[in-house]
């Protein structure tokens, strides 16, 4: 067992609450009443006069985001080669306002949501503690998903769950960069992810709670942690499964009905992050994409039982 039950408890319903957050945000986004009316899938524009990446052929969108995902890995291994914590600190800021900004317009004013990601963001970066990290995490990939859901099609999201997962796999056994990039995070004092203290009054986050620990995508943790963590990554690419999921049941069900069938993925995938985490061994790195990724397989087939 790689932490406490109740450790993983805790870790398992914040990434289910980020996944179920992610699609409220993505529904948001999808304009039902012109998609019943075309019988084809239209989405609302994103706010602030954002505009999303144009993709001919959406069957090889997992070829551009791979390559994008690639050239983000080589600039981030460029920032650690010529230690340049702050060009890591600026793009992680950046990313995090535009996310949040995008997560909480769908529930809130344009303007309002702008200002109060705007504030998490400063308080993630220059103030970080438990509460901050985890309540940002859950918005953040919703943001990212509403970005990036409307140009995938099922194909290109199942590809890219194979991709990430080879790429996750090869990160963690292989190259080793994985560990090496997440090192870097820490030495930031920035990390893209869940934690869940170990002790209850422990809500600081800061460099010396997160350096004397190992951190990988996969989250491996020593006996003697007092934060469990997990990547980013495992949410995001799950939640844009999810979601690319969700937007054909819309031609298909009710609204409700092609929510409440979606989230059936969000629970496969949370119960295969329950067995990850359950039967990983402290000393031993594992890489979370491939489970996780199966987890999204099983409950789509779910799905298409129901």
């Amino acid at each position: 067992m790689k932490h406490t039950p109740r450790v993983i408890i805790a870790l398992v319903l914040f990434f289910f609450i980020a996944q179920f957050t992610g699609l409220l945000v993505i529904n948001h986004y999808i304009d039902h009443k012109k998609t019943i009316e075309t019988k084809a899938v239209a989405w609302q524009p994103l706010p602030y006069n954002l505009e999303r990446p144009e993709v001919k052929n959406q069957s090889a969108s997992f070829i551009y985001i791979t390559i994008a995902i690639l050239i983000g890995t080589i600039l981030v291994l460029l920032l650690i080669k010529f230690n340049k914590p702050f060009i890591w600190k600026l793009w992680f800021f950046l990313t995090v306002w535009l996310t949040l900004a995008i997560a909480f317009a769908a529930f809130i004013n344009n303007i309002i949501a702008a200002v109060i990601a705007l504030i998490v963001s400063i308080l993630k970066l220059y103030k970080p503690n438990i509460i901050i990290q985890n309540l940002s995490e859950v918005f953040i990939y919703g943001g990212l998903a509403a970005i990036f859901v409307p140009i995938i099609n099922l194909f290109a999201a199942f590809m890219l769950l194979v991709v990430i997962s080879i790429y996750d796999y090869i990160s963690v056994f292989k190259t080793k960069h994985m560990i090496k990039m997440a090192k870097f995070q820490s030495s930031s004092n920035v990390f893209a992810g869940l934690l869940i203290p170990y002790e209850k009054d422990k809500v600081q986050l800061n460099q010396s709670s997160i350096s004397k620990f190992k951190i990988k995508k996969s989250i491996k943790i020593p006996k003697k942690q007092s934060v469990a963590m997990l990547g980013g990554g495992d949410i995001g690419f799950t939640l844009i499964f999810a979601g690319v999921v969700m937007k054909d049941l819309m031609l298909q069900e009710t609204v409700l009905i092609g929510f409440l069938k979606t989230l059936i993925i969000p629970f496969f995938v949370s119960l295969a992050l329950s067995i990850l985490l359950l039967k990983g061994q402290h000393n031993k790195f594992y890489p979370a994409m491939p489970i996780l990724s199966l987890g999204c397989f099983v409950g789509y087939l779910v799905v298409l039982i129901i």
